[in-house]
């Protein structure tokens, strides 16, 4: 079974005092994020935008008798499960955090959970971790994340391309847990539709060259090349070697890819391809870009708003336990989330800590609509993008 809560007290004892006392002047926490590697581009927003949270909360001075919440950040690098594993561990026996807003890839994120977090009874939130496998994981009821499942993003992919009339396609994707289930769920999802899939092969990040790659979806074919990868690294390396070979001139693009790491690198040589991406046209969405742009960041980037989201509910449910200690407010992270509740938007978490020490109810939309339909699961919307005149444009939700 996935979520056991009553192993987490009992894990949570195993962290001793590397969690900070329920009172303390100072709150850490976890900002573990692939700084470096295949999305390096996305997590400078992502970070920001978690870390705007921690901010908002300390100048309320109203969490935990005016605690200071810090963050300390840490590299998962994405792929690699050792590092990430390691740096995870320095967050808690070193620094002594009492949250994790992290990890950010899937296989990364998996490997922490059950090496780090579970042992140690930490709580994790991850904006970004959207392998479908994370939803069986055995996770004494410690991770939650504010991204939805690929499982969804494949079907929602498949459904752009069918609108389209594109019914015949290629697909590559990252050889790691994001890539495998995403490139798994869109295949079901296409097929059901009526689609063919000429071609499902993964690719390895990191190499110079992709000729072998694309020469493989190249002879298969198909009315565009679905690329489920990193904007960083193997993902733009087949789409220079699709279009240096002409092999495909339009793209359908996971979530991965969507940055403006893509446009920089490809402009209008991509033009009319398509993309998904976690996103919504809530309220919150366009208060949350708001209070970002005045901050200097980026609050439209993928991931960005869902980071600010991930480390607000941690602190909503503190507020709501009056405790830090991951074991006591692990058991409020979905009470704060979801209905019944006064709605709470960006830029509202001093208003919601006030509601919840008078003992009221609040339901956290935030930036992206956040509501937990599952243990730990989001149910999130994608935002549909489209390449036009070299730049990413957003033309609809789903």
């Amino acid at each position: 079974m996935k979520k056991l809560l009553t192993a987490t007290a009992a894990g949570a004892l195993m962290a001793g005092a590397a969690f900070a006392d329920n009172h303390s002047n100072e709150i850490k926490m976890g900002v573990l994020l692939g700084y470096t590697g295949p999305i390096e581009s996305l997590t400078p927003a992502m970070a920001a935008g978690a870390e705007m949270a921690m901010a908002e909360v300390t100048e309320s001075g109203l969490l935990l008798d005016g605690a200071t919440v810090t963050p300390v950040r840490a590299d998962t690098t994405c792929v690699d499960s050792a590092a990430a594993t390691a740096a995870a561990e320095r967050l808690i026996t070193s620094d002594g955090v009492s949250a994790i807003m992290g990890a950010d890839c899937s296989g990364v994120t998996g490997a922490v959970l059950a090496n780090v977090a579970v042992p140690n009874g930490m709580v994790m939130i991850s904006p970004s971790a959207t392998s479908p496998a994370l939803s069986a994981a055995e996770d004494n009821g410690l991770f939650f994340r504010t991204a939805p499942s690929d499982a969804r993003q494949g079907a929602v992919l498949a459904e752009v391309l069918v609108e389209k009339g594109m019914m015949s396609v290629a697909v590559t994707y990252t050889n790691n847990d994001y890539g495998k289930g995403f490139a798994d769920a869109f295949q079901a999802s296409f097929e059901e539709a009526g689609g063919s899939v000429t071609l499902a092969a993964p690719h390895e990040d990191g190499k110079a060259d992709y000729s072998a790659e694309v020469g493989a979806l190249a002879s298969a074919g198909g009315d565009a090349l679905v690329v489920l990868g990193y904007v960083d690294q193997g993902g733009a390396g087949i789409i220079q070697g699709a279009l240096d070979s002409g092999a495909f001139d339009i793209f359908a693009l996971g979530d991965g890819m969507i940055g403006d790491a893509l446009t920089d690198a490809f402009g209008s040589d991509i033009d009319g391809s398509i993309g998904t991406a976690p996103g919504s046209d809530n309220a919150g969405g366009a208060t949350f870009a708001e209070m970002a742009s005045a901050a200097g960041i980026d609050g439209t980037s993928v991931y960005a708003g869902e980071s600010y989201d991930a480390a607000a509910l941690m602190l909503l449910a503190m507020a709501a336990a009056g405790s830090s200690d991951p074991a006591e407010y692990v058991g409020k992270i979905e009470m704060v989330a979801n209905a019944p509740g006064e709605t709470i938007m960006p830029g509202e978490l001093a208003k919601a800590i006030e509601i919840l020490a008078g003992g009221g109810d609040v339901d956290y939309s935030g930036a992206t609509g956040v509501e937990f339909v599952g243990p730990g699961e989001a149910a999130g919307s994608y935002a549909e993008f489209i390449v036009e005149d070299g730049a990413l444009e957003v033309v609809g939700y789903r």
